[in-house]
């Protein structure tokens, strides 16, 4: 089975969580301030970890400068950075987003959010956050195997279940029908229906078939990617193109104003010092 894709998304919350709680704290003990240390210190290690998320996976990826560790490690670092870096940032602002720095936060919101659209059209385009893109041969024949594997195990129920279970794994094209984004949404739309109907379906079982049906739970659930992942593979791919043609001159802007606006603040602190 897949290893859990969410898992990086699950431990920045964590991590979001302390810090908004670490901040509450510090607010109980003295104002927040950008330029009080605490502020500084959230500025300079979110910024440093925005850093990091643009670049250090880009040269992993690209370059032969770094090769230690496995793709899937590295990506889901830099999403995890992208997350918690921004926040960091946002607590650094204190709230007040005035002049620059207020342009640099909505930058920066904008780029986390083209981020998070980015995610999901890779996992559409890639098995895993492996890094190996899939062949269209080779995603039939998992499809395959992962068909046979499931009907061999519905083969000693009884036919009710087996009906039952053809009837949501069913395909249905219709959904890839259209094209660029719609056909995204709707497989997203898709993927939540389907399961909703594995949960109703789970519901109305009784305690015995139940367990069996949630056994194969997992195994429903990939092949349904599986075959939205077939049908909307070429799409996927172009919406990646377009989309890595938008969130890199982003960033480079974002960066940019996340500069101007150090320098300034360097700048102006020390003539007030």
């Amino acid at each position: 089975m897949p290893q859990d894709k969410k898992t990086e998304l699950k431990v920045a919350l964590v991590t979001i969580i302390l810090l908004s709680i670490a901040y509450i704290i510090y607010a109980f003990i003295s104002t927040p301030r950008a330029s009080t240390a605490f502020g500084h210190g959230l500025g300079i290690v979110g910024f440093l970890l925005m850093l990091a998320t643009e670049t250090l996976y880009s040269l992993r990826k690209r370059t032969s400068l770094i090769r230690w560790g496995p793709m899937s490690r590295w990506l889901a670092v830099h999403i995890y950075m992208g997350i918690v870096g921004p926040y960091m940032v946002l607590l650094h602002t204190a709230w007040h987003f005035a002049g620059l720095a207020g342009i640099t936060m909505l930058l920066t919101i904008v780029v986390v959010a083209s981020g998070f659209v980015g995610r999901y059209i890779y996992t559409t385009v890639h098995r895993s956050l492996a890094g190996t893109e899939l062949r269209e041969d080779e995603l039939l024949r998992e499809i395959q195997d992962l068909g046979k594997e499931i009907e061999a195990r519905l083969a000693t129920q009884p036919e009710h279940i087996r009906q039952a279970v053809r009837q949501l794994t069913e395909p249905r094209p219709a959904t890839a029908a259209g094209a660029g984004a719609g056909v995204m949404v709707a497989r997203l739309w898709d993927g939540i229906v389907f399961r909703w109907r594995l949960h109703q379906l789970l519901r109305q079982l009784p305690p015995m078939e139940r367990e069996v049906v949630h056994e194969l739970s997992r195994m429903l659930l990939l092949q349904r990617r599986l075959r939205m992942q077939a049908m909307t593979l070429g799409t996927a791919r172009g919406l990646l193109s377009l989309w890595h043609t938008i969130h890199v001159p982003l960033g480079m802007v974002l960066f940019t104003s996340a500069f101007l606006h150090i320098l300034f603040a360097l700048y102006y602190s020390t003539l007030s010092w």
